[in-house]
Formats: C-alpha cells, structure tokens, sequence
C-alpha cells in the first residue's frame, strides 16, 4: 500500500501548495493583473465572435506571412514581460543604499535578472528576427512560400511554447537565480535544488527545437527557390543577412540543445558531466554554452545589418554602395563569429596564448563589421536622403553601435578584460550593440515593412517619438553602467553601501522610464494607424520606392505572393524592373497549388507545454502521456501531407486586375 505521501508524490510528483507563491505581493498582483487582461481579452474574441476566423486564418495558418506577423506579435508581448523584469531591477538598484533593503527580496531579484536575459535573447529579439526573416524573405526571391509550410508553423508553435513555460514559472514554482547562462555547479541540483533551472531548461529546449527547424527551413528555401535569374550575388542583403543567421543557427543550436541535455542528465540521473567530482570539470559547460552562445549574438545582428543595408538605400535614393563588399563582409562576420567564443571567459585561467589568439580574433572581427559602418555612410553621401522614420532608427544605431564596437575592442584586449571582467561596464557595452544594434533594427524593419504586410503605414508622429524615446533612454540608462564599470561596480547586486554611487543608479532608472515612454508610443503608433489607416492606405503597392523584389507586389501581398514567377536581372529586382518598363501579364494563369492549413502544431506546441510541465515537477506518468501523444499526433499528421487547395485561375486573375490599378501611377 501507499502512504499518503507517496501516492502525492507519485501523482503530483514535487508540486505542492507551497509551489503558489502566495506569499509574495509582487507577483499576487501580477497574476491578478494578468488573469483579467486574459479574461478581458477572451471575452472580446468572445463577444465579436473572432474565435472561428482566428483558429481558421491565423492559428492554423501555413502561410509564411501570417506565421511572421505572429512571431513578431509573439515578440511584442515577451518586450513588455522582459522591460517589466529590468525597471522592476533599476527601480530596485535606485533605492537600496544604506540601510535600505530595496522592495525586491534577493531570491526574487536574482530571479528577475535571469529572466530578463533569457526572455530578451530567447523570447524577444529571437521570435522578432525570425518573424522579420519569414515574412520577408520569400517575398524578396520570389517564392510563394517557404520550402516546408507546415515545420514553419510548428516551429512558431513549439517558440511559443518555450515563452508560455518560462511565463509559468511566475505563478507556479519559480525560475532560475543563476543568470541567462546557468553556469555551474550553481545550476547544478547541489546549488540549485528547486525547479528553477529546470524551467529553464525545458523552455530552452523547446523553443530550441523550433529555432533549429526555421533555420533549416529558411535555408532549403533560400537555396532551392528562388527566382530564375537571381543568381547569389543578385540576392538582397536582407536575403544575404538571413540566410548567414540561418547556417549560424543550424550550426549553433545543435550545441545549445546538446549541453542543455548534458546538464539536464546532471540533474536528473545524478550524472557529473558539469561538476568537480568523478572526472566532471564545470568549465566545459563554459566552452559549450558560449560556443552556442557568442553566433547567438551574430545570429540576432546581422539581420538587423541588413535592414538597414534596405532601408539606407531606400531612403538616400541610391543603390546600396559596394554590394559585393556588404556580402563578403556578412560571410565573414558569420565564420569569425565562430572563432571568438573564448572572449567570454578571458578571466578563467586558459593562459596567455589562448586568450592572446582569441583577442585578435576579436579585434579582425571588428573590421568587416566596420567596412559595413562605412558602406552605409558611402550610400548615404550625395543621396537624397529623407528623414523618414526608419532612416531615424539607421542613423540612430549608427552612433550608438559604433561606440558599442569601440568597448568591444577594448574588452577584446585580456589585460583590460581582467579589470572589466563582471563589471557593470560589461553590461553597459552588451546593451550597448544588442539595443543599438538589434532593437533599432528591429524597429527600423517593422516600421518599414509594416505598409507591405498591412497595406496602411505607421504614424510617423508616433514612430518619431518612440525612436527619441528609445535613443535618449537608452543614453541616460546604460552611460551610468559604463561609469560604474570602470569604478569597479559588480553586476547582479541587488542592494550597494556607498551612497556615493547611488546618483549613477537613478540616471540609469530614469533612463529606463525614457525607454518605457519609447515602448508606450509604439503601442500608441499601432493604436492612432489602426484607426486611422484610411488616412494611411497605402495606394501605391510601393510606399518608399523599395528596390527590392517585395515591393513588386500589392500591399498586403496576395496569399500566393506571386501569380507569375518573377525573371530577375539585377539585385535591385523591382528598381530594374521599373526602368524596363515592366507590366504585369493579364492572360496565361493556372491554378495555383498552396497547403492547407493544418492544427497539427498547435495541438504538438500545446502537448510540449505540458510535457515539459510533467519534466520540470517529476510527474511521470503526465510527461509520459503527454509524449506519447505528440507521437500519436505526429504520426497521425504524416497521413495529411498531400492535401493543399487550389486557388482557381479566375481568383488570380481579378486579384492581377485590380493590383495592375493600383499600380498603375507607378509601373
């Protein structure tokens, strides 16, 4: 017979009453706050009867551009957990000086910052670039979709997935206090006995398993279908950039998923992989998450390089200076990137040769990113350049990124990393080319491509705001750091004694507010062009004069892309094509063969969830079940591989009639 306490243990494995943190008011309030927003926003769905088109049109979709514009919804929502997570530390840091304990216990603020790192890297910036890359790219080859439509909407689902376990861990148990890397032995089950890490170690290896499958994705589409005629060196940068990031992350998440399970088996089976004991060294961890983890930091930024590389060229009137060079450069970024990954560790004992090699790799890596600064700058001079918002976003990450570059050099160098090493300064500069660089991309890509994906344009009003927002937020927040750095100031601590240093502190706190007031007008943008986007309809197909092959088609694009396959000639496809006096075919169509949409992946993203749930609190029998029933459903899906639908010729012919006149005052 059971005792009672074994029969809870082998139904509910660890979790227990005590797994609610009702004891802590902060996130009491949260979930109260988030449970009535979900209410809220069920009941709307609810009340205009959204739910049939939502499941049909979006949920199940295949389509590779509602599978983008859901990444970057994704994206927008983790931004305001992740920023929630960094005021909630800079208000903390402003206030506990002397005798005052702050309002954040230490087990809760070691717990904000690991999760502010992972949902901005993992759950923000990752699920944006991805949205950004679905979107856009087959629209620029000429594809009508991607290679695999269905693993596309997999692998949307399994990043959502990831996103919902890490936010269970907020009401539910509680997350990871070792920082966004999880180094052991801290992650180790000696230091960290409870289901923190382990959160974080399932939510990574979900979403890793989805990253990994879009980068394969976007790779067989890139490389198999693209339009006759665009040869590789006549792909857009933004198409270069993309398909770098994508052989990056087929040859880095493999390390990721593979040291996650290695420490995983540490935990789980009593295995010394990552510990000092029966021939363990901890240090291996560190070569193997950083070898994931610095083309992680490339995997992020060269998309956003080539944003701007389309929006420079864009908004100067110009072709962008030195294609070739902008292409050498993205193809050697991405083989240094994987060269450099000892930087990280400078400080922990590998000798001075070793670090001499990887300092100077990390100095050459600086040059083809600044032959990038200089080609920008090259195309910008005697255009004629307009100021527009997304050109704002480019020029701002100009002067922010390039002192980001200037304090990756100077950490490049052993000596001074040894004096820098866990400093504030670090922070200082990593936020420095992640917010400068991704996020001012990011934003520049969005505000861009908006019109294309919606047919009606951002509110520039807004758009501005934001962007003076964001560029002087971010000055007064992150300065400080740099200032504190150098006076020796250590990250993640959560309370300081020298009231001297305290003003540094509120500067940055205010700076994070500037950001906040950024984050707030963007949602003010989308709310006044939604209401307004009769005032904003795009009547043009070609808003901005884009050069490239997307704009050659109806904004928003139609749900086949292209009725004709493009013939591309240049690298600037739609700028050529206008030149040559190019006009759409009104005769010849055929059916046009697209996928249907399936609920496969949200059922298998649903079933992860709850896997995951049964690994992280040792119920068995729900993590058995769960997995086999992702079996079953993946078996099941293989027997619908051939349906699709056809759109009738007679559907694409109106759809090119009434497209032709809305081009007409431009093609």
């Amino acid at each position: 017979m059971f005792a009672d306490t074994d029969l809870q243990k082998l139904i509910f494995g660890r979790l227990t009453l005590e797994a609610i943190p009702y004891h802590e008011p902060i996130l009491l309030v949260t979930f109260a706050a988030v449970a009535l927003g979900g209410i809220a926003v069920l009941g709307a769905i609810t009340y205009f009867r959204f739910w049939g088109p939502l499941w049909r049109d979006w949920l199940t979709s295949v389509d590779h551009k509602k599978i983008g514009i859901m990444y970057v919804i994704l994206a927008l929502v983790m931004l305001l957990r992740g920023f929630a997570d960094a005021i909630m530390m800079r208000a903390q840091q402003a206030i506990a000086f002397g005798g005052s304990e702050g309002y954040l216990p230490s087990h809760h603020y070691d717990q904000i910052f690991t999760a502010h790192g992972v949902i901005m890297i993992f759950f923000m910036a990752m699920p944006f670039v991805t949205g950004l890359m679905n979107y856009v790219v087959p629209l620029q080859i000429g594809a009508r979709d991607v290679a695999f439509p269905f693993l596309n909407n997999f692998s949307f689902w399994m990043t959502v997935s990831g996103a919902v376990t890490v936010m269970l861990s907020l009401f539910v148990g509680e997350f990871a206090r070792t920082g966004w890397l999880a180094y052991p032995p801290l992650s180790g089950p000696a230091g960290s006995p409870g289901v923190g890490v382990d959160y974080y170690i399932w939510a990574l290896q979900i979403a890793g398993i989805g990253t990994l499958l879009s980068g394969i994705n976007l790779i067989a589409t890139i490389v198999k279908m693209r339009a006759p005629g665009m040869t590789m060196m006549k792909m857009p940068v933004f198409t270069w950039t993309a398909l770098c990031t994508n052989i990056l992350i087929v040859a880095a998440f493999p390390v990721l998923t593979a040291v996650l399970a290695l420490l995983s088996l540490d935990r789980y089976v009593g295995t010394h992989f990552f510990s000092n004991d029966l021939g363990g060294n901890p240090m291996m961890y560190v070569n193997l998450i950083w070898i994931w983890g610095h083309p992680e930091v490339y995997i992020l930024i060269l998309p956003a390089f080539g944003i701007f590389s389309e929006v420079v060229s864009t908004y100067s009137g110009k072709r962008l200076f030195g294609y070739a060079s902008m292409v050498y450069a993205t193809v050697v970024i991405t083989i240094l990137s994987y060269l450099v990954w000892l930087h990280h560790f400078f400080t922990m004992g590998s000798g001075a040769s070793v670090n001499s090699f990887f300092g100077i790799t990390t100095m050459i890596i600086s040059i083809p990113t600044g032959a990038k600064i200089f080609n920008w700058l090259f195309t910008m001079f005697r255009g004629r350049i307009t100021f527009e918002v997304p050109m704002l976003w480019t020029i701002g990450f100009m002067v922010t990124f390039v002192v980001g570059g200037m304090t990756g050099v100077l950490l490049a160098v052993p000596p001074a990393d040894f004096v820098l090493h866990n400093s504030l300064f670090l922070i200082a500069h990593f936020h420095n080319v992640i917010i400068g660089g991704v996020v001012f991309g990011l934003m520049a890509g969005v505000t861009y491509w908006f019109p294309k994906a919606f047919g009606f344009r951002l509110d520039p009003f807004w758009g501005k705001m934001s962007f003076w927002f964001w560029l002087t937020g971010y000055w007064f927040a992150f300065t400080p750091l740099y200032v504190l750095g150098l006076m020796g100031v250590t990250r993640r601590l959560n309370r300081f004694d020298d009231p001297s240093l305290q003003i540094w502190f509120v500067i940055a706190a205010f700076g994070a507010f500037l950001i906040l007031l950024g984050i707030l007008s963007f949602i003010v943008q989308l709310a006044v062009s939604i209401r307004r986007r009769e005032e904003l309809r795009d009547t043009t197909g070609d808003p901005w004069n884009g050069r490239t092959l997307e704009w050659s088609t109806s904004s928003p694009p139609a749900e086949y892309n292209f009725a004709f396959t493009p013939l591309v000639r240049d690298h600037d496809a739609w700028s050529d094509m206008k030149k040559r006096g190019y006009s759409r075919p009104l005769t010849g169509f055929r059916p046009i063969h697209m996928p249907s949409n399936t609920g496969t992946g949200v059922i298998l993203g649903a079933l992860s969830v709850v896997f995951s749930f049964g690994m992280i609190w040792y119920i068995w029998w729900l993590a058995g079940l769960s997995f086999l029933a992702m079996l079953v459903v993946t078996i099941a899906h293989t027997f619908n591989y051939h349906r699709d639908f056809t759109i009738p010729a007679e559907t694409v012919v109106r759809a090119e009639d009434e497209r032709t006149a809305l081009l007409a005052g431009r093609v």
